[in-house]
């Protein structure tokens, strides 16, 4: 190998990581804004500003439906700190692209400790949009 090839393999081998960074950073913004408006109670919002994939996959009204009786007996975030996350391309049962599968610790009025996964993908149109939510 030339030095120019150890060189270009080494500035690929640094840049990947710092690509993973940039989109793992959008995606967390993308999960705050959204869950922003799940906090408020805005279910059908939050519907709306999904992944394509999230809506093909739930109704508006079933998803309204369903935050109303898991999230909203869990009353107002108390705290929320970011827990783990992970850049994936693939995920079980769904198509693949690209994923960042989030974690939040979270504290609500009425349970103390929860985990919030949520998992923006990136849209077909360069957005990245939440494709999935969960509360454990």
């Amino acid at each position: 190998m030339t030095v120019t090839g150890i060189i270009l393999s080494i500035l690929v081998f640094v840049q990947a990581p710092l690509a993973d960074q940039a989109k793992e950073k959008a995606a967390v913004d993308a999960s705050k804004a959204w869950l922003k408006l799940v906090n408020e109670g805005k279910y059908a919002e939050s519907w709306n500003e999904a992944a394509q994939y999230f809506k093909n996959a739930v109704s508006r009204e079933q998803w309204k439906a369903s935050l109303e009786a898991v999230r909203t007996p869990l009353g107002n975030v108390l705290s929320r700190k970011l827990k783990s996350l992970q850049y994936t391309k693939t995920l079980p049962g769904a198509p693949d692209g690209e994923y960042v599968v989030i974690q939040y610790e979270t504290s609500f009025k009425n349970k103390q400790n929860a985990i919030e996964t949520i998992t923006p993908m990136l849209d077909k149109d360069g957005k990245w949009r939440v494709s999935g939510y969960y509360i454990k």
